[in-house]
């Protein structure tokens, strides 16, 4: 369960007391994070809400809290089993009665939940949204007092999202069939046109939206140009991330199965998952990321949305996402702790055109493609831009950051830029006099006046450009296709066979120049010299690390952590998030009054684990 980790002064006195009293007592925080409180005030006073937060920003609260106060049950919708689960054991360690209904159930245990339901033995409903809409759940639910409906993952109602859910469409039905049980609609990833859906899609249009930014200060971003693949990957785990929880994201199933056991091979825990895996495979390899600490996912993006583990450390992709909106749901799985994590990203010109050519011979409409296609340069110029990448991730959502960040690859070592003008267009002449229909590769070998039979047989050696960019090396001309594409210059072979073709802009630009500045690669020892310097560096906010005596205290807390999570088959972090053991390191409490200011420790938590925790604490104390 998403949880605030610092306690705010902030909308305490525009809150009921009976929301904070909640808060205070069931999940152990003083105050909200911004929004909350006004998100929670309005569901509780009976109003619709949106609330787009980032991932560890405390959505979850927003219809947790309402559903305790209000009478009657919070139906949740959520897309995925493995979330409900989670959310589930969570809200249980709390003491809330909370309760899914899913197809993984057998007909015992359904019948089980519903007689709880209908009792009014239950504080909160998880359920998915085709079981929701299925008409005997909606005559469940026509018996009892609903407190609100949450629908979770919200971004799935768009058809121009990246996890769209055609069920979604259709929970329009709940405000009409339910009239006067105010709804919440709640996504970490929502541009403008994605908001402007779930409104329409959902018929929230009366809704009070709350748009709390998209800001992870404690994730640090790198983006990086393929080279070295999966080798590179293993030098930023085992420069900064040695030992910790992480995603390695694949675009291909092979992809995923190799990259998992090559990194089994040089001593690393990493356990592959995607939808061609059987479900037990699925499954073991779920638990175990989720159980324990270390273990490394490589997976495809069918890995994800379900995970609710607050200490993964770092997120990894060896090829590009579709959209910004992907890589920054994917990368907001790292550290919903809090507390310092990575970002990180190898790719290539290869990426960008797999991307476009899908994307032009989908059967999709001309609206679609221009959607999409704008996305995919917005990606592209993520990617290959010389500014703060958290300047131009948060820009992309319409939010704007004065300053550096401090706290990214192009911050924390800047990249050089030259006049990359000649460079490109003589990359836009090879690719127009060899007839628009060859890939990089071929195209680079005729600028640097290569000698192979295949040059020779399209008597390409003969042409005026070939040998005129000799002097530039291959990686080097990779970076000038690749950012000659982020400008739009380049595009795609429309037929799909892997061939590079000018487009309009690519066209005047060859016939009338210009200038266009491009960043120089990075050689692999300045990138190494930027991990190596910025390796231990926290962002201020995250308050001074562990010295060794709380280290080793820290680390008995985890252990116990550990063995109570494993009696009970749950997540250790359900019972306590790291950045609670950490409070409790640093303040050290010696008794139940000093534990229970804990931020994170409830009512419920402090009877049942307090004095396994006092207990280590005075040992260390002796």
């Amino acid at each position: 369960m998403t949880e605030p980790l610092v306690k705010t002064d902030t909308l305490a006195d525009s809150v009921p007391d009976p929301a904070l009293a909640v808060l205070r007592g069931t999940f152990g925080f003083d105050q909200f994070h911004p929004h909350q409180g006004e998100v929670i005030r309005t569901v509780i006073d009976g109003g619709d809400a949106i609330a787009i937060m980032p991932t560890g920003g405390g959505k979850s609260l927003c219809y947790q809290i309402p559903s305790l106060v209000r009478e009657g049950t919070g139906v949740v919708v959520s897309p995925l089993i493995a979330l409900m689960k989670d959310q589930v054991d969570a809200l249980r360690q709390y003491g809330v009665r909370a309760a899914a209904l899913h197809s993984g159930l057998s007909p015992a245990d359904r019948r089980g939940v519903e007689h709880r339901l209908l009792a009014g033995d239950l504080d909160m409903l998880y359920v998915a949204p085709e079981g929701l809409l299925a008409e005997p759940t909606l005559a469940l639910l026509d018996k009892i007092p609903i407190a609100l409906f949450a629908v979770d993952e919200a971004h799935c109602v768009s058809r121009w999202g990246h996890d769209f859910r055609p069920e979604y469409l259709r929970l329009s039905v709940l405000g009409e069939r339910f009239a006067g049980v105010p709804r919440v609609a709640l996504t970490a990833t929502a541009d403008a046109l994605t908001r402007r859906e779930i409104v329409e899609r959902l018929a929230l249009s009366g809704a009070d939206e709350h748009v709390a930014g998209f800001d992870r200060p404690n994730i640090r971003y790198m983006i990086s140009e393929a080279a070295g693949g999966k080798q590179a990957l293993l030098e930023f785990i085992t420069a900064k991330h040695h030992g910790d929880s992480g995603i390695v994201y694949c675009l291909a199933r092979r992809h995923v199965d190799d990259t998992a056991k090559w990194l089994c091979g040089k001593g690393l825990r990493a356990v592959p998952y995607h939808a061609g895996l059987p479900k037990a495979e699925r499954e073991h390899a779920h638990n175990l990321f989720v159980s324990e600490d270390g273990v490394i996912v490589v997976a495809t993006v069918a890995f994800g949305m379900g995970i609710d583990k607050p200490d993964v450390r770092f997120v990894a992709h060896l090829n590009l996402p579709k959209t910004i909106e992907s890589y920054y749901q994917e990368t907001g799985r790292a550290g919903r702790d809090g507390l310092p994590a990575s970002a990180w990203m190898s790719y290539g010109i290869q990426d960008v055109m797999m991307l476009m050519q899908l994307l032009q011979q989908s059967e999709a409409g001309e609206e679609f493609k221009r959607v999409e296609h704008g996305k995919i340069n917005a990606l592209m110029g993520l990617c290959e831009t010389a500014d703060c990448r958290r300047r131009a991730l948060l820009g992309y959502f319409g939010e704007s950051y004065e300053r550096p960040c401090g706290n990214c690859d192009n911050c924390l070592d800047a990249p050089d830029t030259w006049d990359g003008a000649a460079a490109v267009r003589k990359a836009l002449s090879a690719v127009f006099q060899t007839g628009q229909r060859f890939g990089v590769n071929y195209v680079i070998e005729v600028l640097r006046g290569g000698e192979t039979d295949r040059i020779r047989q399209f008597r390409h050696d003969r042409l005026e450009i070939y040998g005129a960019g000799a002097e530039i090396e291959v990686p080097e001309w990779r970076s000038v296709m690749r950012q000659a594409a982020a400008a739009g210059l380049l595009a795609p072979d429309p037929e799909g066979y892997g061939g590079l073709r000018l487009t309009e802009k690519g066209r005047a630009f060859a016939r009338d120049g210009g200038t266009i500045l491009l960043r120089k690669l990075r050689r692999k020892e300045s990138t190494r010299a930027a991990a190596k310097s910025s390796r231990h560096k926290k962002p201020a906010a995250v308050g001074p690390p562990l010295d060794e005596a709380d280290g080793a205290l820290f680390e008995a807390l985890r252990k116990v952590r550990l063995e109570l999570a494993r009696a009970q088959q749950v997540p250790p972090y359900v019972i306590f998030h790291d950045s609670t053991l950490r409070e409790m390191t640093r303040q050290r409490p010696g008794d139940v009054d000093s534990m229970a200011t804990i931020a994170g420790v409830g009512q419920v938590k402090m009877q049942r684990y307090g004095a396994d925790f006092l207990k280590v604490i005075r040992e260390f104390e002796t």
